[in-house]
């Protein structure tokens, strides 16, 4: 009677334990669906509203006309999958620190009588971990859930970053293009000024068709501006996650882009520090070595065996008998020497890895720092040039040709002189505002004063996941 009683005991334990299980939720991809789902994206979705207004200042109207860095950052984040993989690690990250706490269960053992129906045996042992072994676990797993945080951090600046860097090259290819529209005007004009002297013999052909070949060029130089174009506006709408059809009807500004900060805004020193303590890789590094430092610390822990404890029961033959019961592993041929050594070695990879970003960070930081200081310098002269030829030469040339002093055929080689000196301004630009994007990568941070990118992890768990389904 007691043995089924037992028996009874038993299975209501386990139906109790069965009904806690979670159950299988399946989950299914349907391709079709989620390529219809990306193709339909674009810069009017009500969600992406929703998120710019927690992360930016209102606006009048929706969707803006006009897009600037800061607000096509801010939808990169809301749109861009990598942020979503990133952010599916640190799930996973959080998850693993639960699984680390996890206490063991207790073991239940069931000898039923046989072959004779009066033995019956019921023993319960209660794992106990010694050495702290459970609170290493937990801190390896948080560390690595601090490096996976950081990596949702650096995932969200490098889209950042390729946002503004697609940017960049886009308005640089449409002031590329007004450059060799002006540029083709002003050839336009010569070539007709020529072709009518010509006309009456004042020049030889060659100098007609000469002029001709230039003005061809830039035609070609126009249509191959125009391919530049498009190749940043896709670029730009990959770094933000959404079809290209998405950013057609939209128009994109940047108030500060011909005035790049000076390089006296920002220190060498600054720029330095900054990258040593404040780069995302660098304390990711710092995290991962933590981990490492935490397992180095659980596998010596583990040299102390756990403990089993627990009570017994068996009946035998009407009889009943209650026992305590304690195992333990005994550390006679092996104390755990392998995975310590295992361990160490990993955690001087993981000190070396430190260094290795530091050294990295440094020398990026500095030759970042030195190339936008001769970018600045460039452009600076490239501004000084071109007020020099506006103001001087080009208005004297131009009140010349009113009084009648000179010809119109040399205001036009100074007016194509003052294409020459803008395009060379727009080369210089060029320089600077890539360096510039060097120096932020830098120290990852924006170094606009105005920019207020919500560079925390708060914004970034803040994006709801349906953005990327």
């Amino acid at each position: 009677m007691r043995k089924k009683q037992a028996l009874v005991l038993l299975c209501v334990a386990l139906l109790f334990v069965g009904c806690a299980a979670r159950r299988y939720q399946s989950a299914p991809i349907a391709p079709a669906e989620t390529a219809s789902r990306l193709q339909a994206r674009n810069l009017g979705d009500l969600g992406l509203r929703t998120f710019l207004e927690k992360n930016r200042p209102t606006f009048t109207a929706w969707p803006p006309a006009r897009w600037n860095l800061e607000m096509l950052s801010l939808a990169a984040l809301y749109f861009n999958p990598a942020l979503e993989a990133a952010r599916a690690h640190v799930i996973g990250t959080q998850a693993a620190i639960v699984n680390a706490g996890a206490r063991p269960n207790p073991n239940l053992s069931v000898a039923p009588g046989v072959p004779s129906p009066y033995l019956f045996s019921l023993d319960l042992a209660f794992p106990i971990e010694t050495a702290g072994k459970r609170g290493h676990r937990v801190q390896v797993a948080r560390s690595l859930d601090q490096a996976a945080r950081l990596d949702l951090a650096d995932s969200a600046w490098k889209i950042r970053s390729a946002v503004r860097s697609a940017l960049v090259d886009y308005l640089l290819a449409s002031r590329n293009r007004e450059a060799l529209q002006i540029e083709e005007r002003v050839r336009a004009a010569q070539v007709k000024i020529l072709e009518e002297r010509l006309a009456v013999g004042e020049i030889p052909r060659p100098e007609v068709d000469a002029a001709r070949i230039e003005l061809a060029k830039t035609q070609l130089g126009i249509s191959n501006a125009d391919g530049q174009i498009a190749e940043a506006k896709a670029s730009l709408a990959a770094s933000i996650g959404i079809p290209v059809s998405g950013l057609q009807a939209f128009e994109f500004s940047w108030p500060d882009f011909d005035s790049p900060p000076g390089s006296d805004s920002f220190s060498p020193q600054t720029i330095q520090r900054d990258a040593v303590l404040n780069r995302l890789d660098v304390r990711r590094a710092l995290a991962e070595y933590s981990a490492a430092e935490a397992d180095l610390q659980l596998e010596i822990a583990k040299q102390y065996p756990d403990v089993q404890i627990g009570p017994g029961y068996t009946y035998e033959e009407r009889n009943n008998f209650f026992t305590v019961g304690l195992s333990v592993t005994l550390p006679l041929f092996n104390r755990n020497q392998g995975p310590i050594a295992e361990a160490e070695a990993r955690r001087k990879e993981s000190e070396a890895a430190f260094l290795l970003t530091q050294a990295h960070v440094i020398a990026q930081g500095e030759l970042a720092n030195a190339s936008y200081y001769a970018a600045q310098k460039e452009l600076a002269q490239a501004d000084q040039s071109l007020r020099n030829l506006q103001d001087s030469q080009l208005q004297m040339m131009q009140h010349a040709v009113s009084a009648g002093e000179d010809d119109q055929l040399a205001l036009n080689g100074l007016q194509l002189q003052a294409v020459a000196v803008t395009r060379s301004r727009l080369d210089a630009l060029t320089r600077a505002q890539n360096a510039l994007g060097a120096l932020e990568d830098a120290v990852e941070r924006p170094l606009d004063p105005d920019d207020t990118f919500p560079f925390n992890l708060n914004s970034l768990n803040q994006i709801p996941a349906e953005a990327n389904q």
